[in-house]
């Protein structure tokens, strides 16, 4: 951070990770900062995250150099807490369906730009990983040995045991809230059940309801948010270290011996009910264990211990949407698909530029004004 802040007081509205983490950021930096939620801490899509940290598979230059540095941003983390059970690097397995053209393509198209990327087949696998399972495996599957995971809940009360330690307020249970304006300027936040909180910067982090919020300021960023669900398993005698993307199931590890499991091919079934809520037939919960558990072990089927669902955050071109609102000075956005990847690359960046007003050149690409 410069010595020329131009921002003193910060509200950040929104406590998922990406909230949490530029908070964070603030007020290590001296920014009286208050975190105001809607609900409970992490309880909105950073609770039923995959948390996969990769840049793997097709995206934009500009996007995989983002990824890459918040990979970068995790790797320190890790340095200095190797012993931490919720942040691990042990790598990842991906392979597609009946598509060894296509895993060979992606598998090219990650090696040309030099991002770790190996072939892998069932009599090889096992030293990347002897719980998988080989013969769930595709003949051809892609080993990604420099990913990793994390648990997002528990990122989260680590950064925010730091931010009240620097004197960071976190406002829980706070309603539906809205931006202040005045004078043209974003000046706080008011909420439907904590009142208002003034301050000289605001920055929206809601997730998928991010556009909802900023809507009322003649603001338009388009959404593509799905409806997704993550299923926590029951603790398993197997001890699974890698991340699997397979045709019928995502699996990761989890604190306490457990797996997250998650995947797209239900989407459909899932029900969206009048107040908010989602349901799904229990039957399709449990195909998707057996999917899972067919990739672990002796390929048995997993039990659920609990699973959540709701909407999945996902700006409708794909690409993170950060920065300032042109049209709302000193309002901010973040809202981003890759949130686990990229949450404490963008809390620094972010950080810098609410405190600094100088825009960072890893953002360009990514300013809300292209939906505009």
């Amino acid at each position: 951070m410069t010595q020329h802040s131009v921002a003193k007081t910060v509200v950040v509205l929104g406590g998922g990770i990406l909230g949490v983490s530029t908070a964070w950021q603030l007020a290590k930096a001296g920014a009286r900062v208050t975190l105001i939620t809607e609900a409970a801490l992490c309880s909105g899509a950073s609770g039923r995250s995959l948390s996969w940290l990769n840049s793997a598979g097709e995206r934009s230059q500009p996007y995989h150099a983002l990824r890459m540095a918040g990979i970068d941003r995790y790797r320190t983390l890790f340095a200095r807490h190797p012993d931490l059970d919720w942040l691990r690097f042990d790598g990842a397995l991906y392979w597609a369906d009946n598509d060894e053209a296509g895993t060979r393509a992606r598998h090219a198209y990650e090696k040309a730009h030099g991002y770790a990327s190996q072939l892998v087949g069932p009599e090889s696998v096992g030293s990347l990983d002897p719980q998988v399972n080989r013969a769930a495996l595709a003949e051809v599957a892609i080993a990604n040995p420099g990913e990793g995971w994390v648990s997002l809940p528990h990122l989260a009360a680590h950064l925010l045991q730091e931010f009240t330690a620097c004197g960071g307020e976190v406002v829980e249970h706070a309603g539906h809230a809205q931006v202040m304006t005045a004078d043209g300027r974003a000046r706080g936040v008011r909420s439907e059940k904590r009142g208002e909180f003034r301050a000289d910067r605001v920055l929206v982090a809601c997730g998928p309801w991010t556009p909802a919020v900023v809507a009322p300021l003649g603001v338009h960023i388009a959404n593509g948010s799905p409806v997704s669900m993550l299923v926590t398993s029951t603790p398993q005698p197997a001890d699974v270290r890698v991340v699997m993307n397979t045709p019928r199931a995502a699996i990761r590890p989890n604190p306490g011996g457990t797996l997250a499991v998650d995947h797209d091919w239900y989407e459909h079934d899932i029900v969206a009910h009048p107040n908010g809520e989602y349901t799904l037939d229990r039957a399709v919960i449990d195909q998707l264990m057996v999917e899972a558990g067919r990739l672990v072990g002796e390929g048995k089927p997993l039990e659920a211990a609990s699973w959540k669902i709701g909407l999945k955050p996902i700006p409708g071109d794909g690409e993170p949407v950060v920065g300032e609102l042109a049209r709302v000075p000193g309002c901010f956005v973040v809202f981003t698909h890759s949130g686990a990847t990229l949450a404490l690359i963008l809390g620094e960046l972010l950080a810098d530029e609410i405190l600094t007003g100088t825009k960072h050149p890893m953002l360009a690409t990514f300013r809300p004004e292209r939906f505009s």
